[in-house]
């Protein structure tokens, strides 16, 4: 804070009624029913010269804060009276063409920390909006601000403040909720800020510090945003060590539970973050290299609320990547993974929910199904494969339960679908596959690919499980069959043509043998 915040501390703020509003005679009570454009214009005049005023105070006088102190006051008292706006979005497009956004982006640059603070919480306020007959008139505003490089500016300004005190770390809470309605009204926005910004690097540095607090949240918050939808800043964010950086973010509740609800929110977002950067094959690689696996097992051995957080991880990490699938078995990783998979979860709140049982399962059995597909041969195959013999066959009979049980879901959508007159229901082949996937078809062609590995292992006491429970559920190998050849028939090209063509290769010669 400079020696002229310090001065506009010292004094008295000028109440609405002082002399430095008196050209506009609006009070905030009535403001919603009388701000139409005349006064709105006003309003911002009325600013435009106090800020003015103000930089050319801070020009003459620039040793000497005591002689622009007052003029300082009255434009904070102006930027107060602005918040008027927000109640009249309808006004923005009559008001962008005549300076409002680019007077209040030049207001982010203002040496005064405290207006620079005053600038975000009113731009906080201004590009917030539920109401849908608002969005045209608020975009045109987040169209003009980013015009105005009020991106950068903010993002600047995050650095600027400083969070020890409590005034700067409500400005920071501002400045990360006009990024938030700013990627909300263009979402397009989240590559173009982290290319021509160091947004990702301030989040990535904010999420590592130890102390939880409300800013902590609303970064892992805002990181979430960026990365969801955006292959570009999974890998900006890969490329400056941020998948280690939330490696360690995470790692803080390897042995604890967070303590309130906001906090255990923040670590749902860090968890959100570290699935969606590694969509991305070279950060898949950095995972591993980072230690991920191991980590994410050791959370998975506590057993503390991050439980199934790391499942879901683990997930995301050995989905097509083979290496990842190696180190899982290497670091003992099989025993706690099917653990899970036999139902011995721990219990907390979640459990509760049939839905956080269900996609526990369905995690589950993606990384078993992984396992089979990244790892074809040597000393871990046969551990692998060797868990589904112990104790009798107990994970086949397991499997088999899984099979029924989605089986039975899917036939009964496709039922479902088959009994919809079709005259009055628009659906084509790729609609009914895509509802049939959602009732669990993609659960169930993994369950047949991993019994399909299991009998092309050739191990005779394996085979006779399977035939066994196959007869007393009143199926055959051609029921698997059948669900492995609509799976081989929809394996898509996400991965490239090549990838595709050695899924279909693998699948292929599953459904030979059996």
């Amino acid at each position: 804070m400079d020696a002229a915040a310090a001065a506009v501390h010292k004094r008295k703020r000028p109440d609405e009624s002082a002399p430095a509003a008196a050209d506009v005679d609006l009070s905030a009570a009535d403001a919603v029913e009388v701000l139409d454009l005349r006064a709105a214009k006003r309003l911002l005049l009325a600013f435009e010269r106090r800020l003015r005023d103000n930089l050319e105070a801070r020009m003459k006088y620039p040793d000497d804060p005591a002689r622009f102190a007052d003029s300082e006051i009255a434009l904070h008292a102006e930027t107060d009276r602005l918040r008027l706006l927000a109640g009249a979005p309808e006004l923005f497009p009559d008001l962008v063409p005549i300076g409002l956004a680019s007077s209040l982006a030049s207001l982010l640059t203002h040496d005064n920390a405290d207006l620079t603070a005053a600038a975000a919480s009113l731009l906080a306020d201004l590009t917030d909006s539920d109401d849908p007959s608002d969005l045209p008139a608020v975009q045109a505003l987040a169209d003009a601000l980013v015009d105005a490089n009020a991106l950068d500016l903010l993002v600047h300004n995050l650095s600027r403040f400083s969070e020890a005190d409590p005034d700067e770390a409500e400005a920071v809470h501002n400045t990360l909720a006009v990024l938030e309605n700013l990627l909300d009204l263009r979402p397009n926005l989240a590559d173009k800020v982290c290319d021509g910004t160091k947004l990702l690097r301030w989040l990535l540095s904010r999420l590592k510090a130890r102390e939880f607090d409300a800013n902590k949240q609303y970064a892992s918050e805002i990181l979430a945003i960026l990365l969801q939808n955006s292959p570009a800043n999974q890998k900006r964010l890969g490329q400056i060590n941020g998948v280690d950086g939330l490696l360690q973010a995470v790692a803080m509740y390897k042995s604890r539970d967070p303590k309130t609800s906001d906090e255990e929110e923040m670590l749902e977002n860090l968890f959100d973050c570290l699935c969606c950067v590694l969509m991305p094959l070279e950060n898949k690689e950095r995972f591993v290299k980072a230690e991920g696996v191991e980590l994410m097992i050791i959370i998975m051995k506590q057993k503390k609320l991050a439980y199934s957080s790391a499942i879901r991880t683990l997930d995301f990490a050995m989905t097509r990547f083979p290496p990842a699938c190696e180190r899982f078995v290497d670091v003992l990783g099989l025993k706690t993974a099917f653990a899970a998979f036999m139902g011995k979860i721990p219990a907390n709140k979640k459990n509760k929910k049939e839905s956080y049982q269900e996609e526990l399962e369905e995690r589950i059995i993606s990384i078993i199904a992984s396992l089979f597909g990244g790892i074809t041969k040597g000393s871990r195959r046969m551990r692998l494969l060797g868990k589904f013999v112990e104790n009798e066959c107990e994970k086949i009979d397991r499997l088999m339960e899984f099979y029924t049980r989605y089986s039975d879901r899917v036939k009964e959508e496709t039922e479902r679908l088959d009994s919809l007159d079709l005259e009055d229901l628009e659906m084509d082949d790729d609609e009914r596959y895509n509802r049939k996937l959602e009732a669990g078809l993609y659960t169930l062609q993994l369950i047949a690919l991993i019994l399909g590995h299991i009998w092309h292992s050739g191990d005779s006491q394996m085979r006779a499980r399977v035939e066994l429970l196959l007869r007393q559920n009143k199926l055959t190998k051609q029921d698997v069959k059948d669900i492995l050849e609509e799976y081989h028939d929809n394996i898509g090209d996400l991965d490239g043509p090549e990838e595709k063509e050695r899924a279909q290769a693998r699948t292929k010669e599953i459904i030979a043998v059996l």
